[in-house]
């Protein structure tokens, strides 16, 4: 509602400013720095600037002006302090409409904002034959929370593993699984053994290169499909994506499509033979490339044994996408380190003349650090996501049994505890940056933390769960208290916090929006008595306090976490 106040005030000046003195002036209206001066401020040094009169006197014109704005029934006061017009909502009137709004509704922040439109998303896809590390974590849980804010959103989501199931590396693999490797050791534990298997490769071809060259035969011979090598990498893409899938359980993250780097190998040489067609691939020391622009170095699309790379193959899957999809918008949810990679495939995309070049968006993040230090090995192994998950459970568990022993289910609360709070620590960072990973102070129940929105969330439904509350007998007088409107004009922000995170798909804003939130909610606790013998204050709190625990919940469901009933 307040956006909505904003915006009109915002146009209407600007209409009355070019009617008036014929200017186009660019209007500002701002939430104010000092919560103390109001609730909406209007600087007004631009219009000093341009109508070139005393500010004064451009004071008293603008202001008179928003006396009469369509919204003035919802001002309290207008004050005028130096350039700036500061309004001061009246605190009843504006309770009530936000409320209302809430009532409208059983999902309260839900938009057409995307109505139509269909979203592609590229996320999470691990390299088959490994193990699923930390360091596809981040990629993981940031594309599923993008993912349920662009649905809270309206929008049509095609949610893609793009599996890793596809390079010279399964030359290797096979190599060393049909030379050295044991059968029964891979039946019993397929990824471990064939991660070693893997390693062992690159240990032997230390001593002797030429099975590099045997290798990169094998790879060949399955590109080609020989039927031996086939059903062994097909085996190994199936007993890899079970490991995963018990991830993405734990997790709580599902996938509409496992296309991974495979399924585009038919795809390829189209794209070849068009490039071509279109006069944008050169030949350069035997390689073919596409040049472009004096900043960015030559995408190379084929090297010079005929074989395609990375590029060739993202073309191919764009173009794929676009022709199943018809996607308005795809999204690669990739490390920050591919930056040049996703800025070279829109640019030839561009030279090829498809508009849909501005419809790509590399949906870049950061490291994850332990101690300051990337975190990818530990003792020369890598750090298995599915490790860290049962440790973050076992801390949970040895809080709950500390300062709640009795509770029943603790187990499985545990693990949701356990595995929402890595998710928050991550999503409440902006993606762009590194995130520090230490999981007993993900875990910790007070600050910043997963848990701690989860605890606010419990304490509140154990408040009102055996109480009846009536939404049509409320005094709205009751929520003009300095702590009450602070959880009012909250509550007002959170639709408008989902269209942000959105646009800049950020689901930092959200997380940074659920914690203040939680925050205004245990100050209006601390100061405000809810359960009180008049029924109508009651009740008006009462439904004032699961607002708020409905938002919270959705918002904890939006980012991926799991909301509980009890901890």
């Amino acid at each position: 509602m307040i956006n909505i106040i904003k915006n009109t005030i915002k146009k209407e000046l600007e209409l009355f400013l070019y009617n008036t003195f014929n200017e186009k002036i660019e209007v500002t209206v701002e939430k104010p720095k000092n919560q103390k001066m109001g609730d909406i401020s209007i600087p007004v040094f631009s219009a000093v600037k341009v109508l070139r009169k005393p500010l004064p006197q451009v004071v008293e014109i603008i202001s008179e002006e928003v006396s009469k704005s369509k919204y003035a029934n919802f001002f309290d006061e207008i004050n005028k302090v130096s350039g700036f017009i500061n309004i001061s909502l009246n605190k009843s009137e504006f309770s009530k409409s936000v409320v209302n709004e809430v009532k409208k509704t059983e999902n309260y922040g839900e938009s057409d904002f995307g109505q139509g439109k269909t979203i592609v998303m590229d996320y999470s896809s691990p390299n088959i034959a490994k193990p699923f590390s930390v360091g596809h974590l981040r990629s993981t849980v940031i594309g599923n929370a993008i993912g349920n804010i662009l649905e809270k959103l309206n929008y049509k989501v095609i949610r893609i593993n793009h599996l890793g199931d596809f390079g010279t590396q399964f030359g290797k693999i096979i190599y060393a699984y049909l030379n050295y490797g044991d059968k029964k050791k891979v039946e019993e534990n397929p990824i471990e053994e064939l991660m070693k298997l893997y390693v062992d490769f690159h240990e032997r071809a230390k001593n002797d290169p030429s099975i590099e060259d045997k290798a990169r035969e094998i790879f060949k011979d399955l590109e080609q499909g020989k039927p031996e090598y086939v059903k062994l990498w097909e085996h190994f893409r199936e007993v890899s994506l079970e490991e995963y899938m018990k991830v993405y359980h734990v997790l709580g993250v599902k996938f509409d499509s496992y296309n991974g780097e495979a399924f585009y190998n038919d795809k390829m040489q189209a794209i070849v033979e068009e490039l071509k067609e279109k006069d944008l691939l050169v030949k350069d020391q035997g390689a073919m490339i596409v040049s472009l622009s004096e900043n960015l170095p030559p995408a190379l699309i084929q090297k010079s044994d005929g074989s395609t790379l990375y590029i060739t193959r993202d073309l191919a899957a764009l173009f794929y996408r676009k022709n199943t999809y018809n996607f308005d918008e795809v999204l690669y949810v990739v490390g920050n380190e591919q930056k040049l990679h996703f800025t070279q495939l829109r640019e030839v995309v561009k030279r090829m003349g498809y508009h849909y070049y501005e419809d790509i968006h590399h949906i870049n993040f950061g490291l994850v650090l332990q101690d300051g230090k990337k975190m990818a090995t530990r003792k020369g192994k890598i750090v298995k996501l599915m490790d860290v998950l049962n440790e973050a459970t076992k801390l949970s568990l040895d809080y709950i049994n500390e300062k709640n022993p009795s509770l029943e289910n603790k187990e499985d609360i545990a693990q949701k505890v356990g595995v929402s709070a890595i998710i928050f620590n991550d999503l409440k960072n902006y993606r762009a940056n590194d995130i520090e990973f230490n999981l007993s102070d993900m875990v910790n129940f007070v600050g910043q933390t997963g848990p701690y929105l989860q605890y606010t969330s419990v304490r509140i439904s154990s408040i009102i769960e055996e109480n009846t509350i009536d939404q049509d007998n409320i005094d709205y007088e009751l929520y003009t208290s300095s702590a009450s409107f602070e959880l009012i004009k909250t509550i007002d922000e959170y639709p408008e916090v989902l269209i942000k995170a959105k646009e800049e798909y950020s689901p930092s804003i959200l997380a940074k929006y659920l914690l203040t939130l939680a925050s205004y909610f245990n100050t209006y606790y601390a100061q405000e008595k809810v359960m009180v013998e008049d029924i109508i204050e009651r009740n008006t709190k009462l439904f004032l306090i699961s607002i708020v625990r409905d938002i919270l919940d959705d918002g904890m469901k939006l980012l991926g976490m799991q909301v509980i009933k009890k901890m």
